[in-house]
């Protein structure tokens, strides 16, 4: 991985941080809460004027053909910013299924209007009381001659009121993963919108479909495909919000170290004090360590590696620093860092609600252990070059094993896992005088 961007990314940054500048300074960040378009307008138009909207779409749909390594800088800008936008839910998600699943004619009709800024589309996906996974969706979709009549209700669906297009995951049989992806009106009979209010105070809408009938050609990709293509879509966006999150605790981080240079307590700087100072020199020990996954994870998208572990890691990884640099922060800043006057809470109900949304982290989790322990993913290196876990391990059955068999055993298991050799070797030398 070449950690050095050339000068067409550094422009690439410039111009994403002048056009945050002056267009979404955290004044008009303010201004968007619980808004319910949700974005400014002004930011909207100047993001397609520059190509922004259409940075990772294919040139022949009017995109400007860029990797994933552009776009995470992007991100990474947008983070810095908090800068308000429908270009994840639209041109990284909704353009990402149907590039992934689209037929020709539904490629052609949309991503050049999703490219130009024209077209907003935002996905409908999560429902009251249910999980992130394929069983999480339950909300039916029946289909009567050439037309789906879709019934249930979708929350969490951002930008719903702006939106040309709601991308719905509906149930569509009894299997597990039975599920389609249909693109449906929000205008249409049937369709009722409800502004919910979170905590990040961004814009998030309830969505109730009572027998709304929507078009079979509606379908994006083959019948009963819709989960597979969902979630190899969400694995690549949520590497962009794993450059998000960065961004975000990178300004956040800079803000606390201004501030303790600033403010003074029994006659010296706050970050004079030790405690404070190694509080913030984690949180930059982190912030670096997130960044370097998170550009890993689209560094290896780009070059069409695996991002199967990568891409839950990034964002795992980069929202909980997020998380916890705000937090920090928020604690150095004192009691002001909780009012609403300080825009230190900002970042934090921003880092929070991010961590929630999009797979949150006992789901990435769950994806990240799947492939350490379900398919000998490496762990760690060593001389050797590699080292894997052995899996699945041979069956003994129980009783066999002596009690020092098992702890050399134990020991063996966690020696693989890049722990404990000074521990494998006290086990030995305890059995040996035995």
């Amino acid at each position: 991985m070449d950690l050095d961007f050339n000068e067409e990314q550094q422009m690439l940054r410039e111009t994403v941080q002048r056009l945050c500048a002056e267009c979404a300074p955290i004044s008009v960040v303010r201004e968007m809460e619980d808004d319910p378009i949700g974005y400014p307008e002004k930011l909207w138009k100047q993001m397609a004027e520059l190509g922004l909207t259409g940075l990772t779409l294919p040139e022949e749909y009017g995109g400007s053909g860029q990797s994933f390594v552009e776009a995470a800088i992007m991100y990474e800008e947008l983070g810095r910013a908090l800068a308000p936008s429908p270009h994840f839910v639209s041109a990284v998600l909704g353009a990402g299924v149907l590039l992934e699943a689209g037929s020709d004619a539904q490629k052609r009709a949309w991503l050049p209007k999703i490219a130009s800024g024209e077209a907003i589309l935002t996905p409908a996906w999560l429902e009251p009381q249910n999980g992130y996974g394929p069983r999480g969706v339950q909300v039916k979709a029946v289909l009567e001659g050439d037309k789906y009549r879709v019934s249930g209700t979708k929350r969490h669906v951002l930008f719903a009121a702006a939106a040309t297009r709601l991308l719905v995951l509906v149930r569509t049989g009894d299997g597990e993963q039975d599920i389609d992806l249909l693109l449906v009106d929000p205008k249409a009979p049937g369709v009722q919108l409800t502004q919910q209010y979170s905590l990040a105070s961004d814009t998030q809408y309830k969505v109730v479909f009572t027998d709304v009938l929507v078009p079979a050609a509606g379908r994006i990709g083959a019948a009963k495909s819709g989960w597979a293509t969902w979630n190899k879509v969400m694995h690549d966006g949520i590497i962009l919000l794993g450059a998000w999150a960065i961004g975000g605790a990178q300004r956040a981080l800079e803000m606390m170290v201004q501030y303790s240079k600033e403010r003074e307590q029994f006659d010296k700087p706050l970050g004079a004090f030790q405690a404070l100072a190694h509080y913030m020199s984690d949180a930059s020990a982190a912030v670096d360590g997130g960044t370097t996954l998170a550009y890993e994870a689209a560094w290896a998208c780009a070059n069409g590696k695996s991002i199967e572990r990568l891409a839950p890691m990034a964002k795992l990884f980069a929202c909980q620093t997020f998380r916890d640099v705000t937090a920090t922060a928020q604690q150095i800043y004192g009691g002001m860092g909780f009012t609403l006057e300080c825009d230190i809470q900002l970042f934090f109900r921003r880092a929070k609600q991010l961590q929630l949304s999009w797979w949150d982290g006992r789901y990435l989790e769950e994806l990240i252990a799947r492939t350490v322990l379900d398919h000998g993913a490496p762990v760690r290196l060593t001389d050797d070059g590699r080292k894997t876990f052995k899996w699945p391990p041979e069956p003994i059955p129980v009783g066999v094993r002596s009690k020092q068999q098992l702890a050399l055993a134990l020991a063996e298991h966690a020696n693989q896992r890049g722990r404990a050799q000074a521990f494998r070797d006290q086990v030995k030398q305890q059995v040996k005088k035995k």
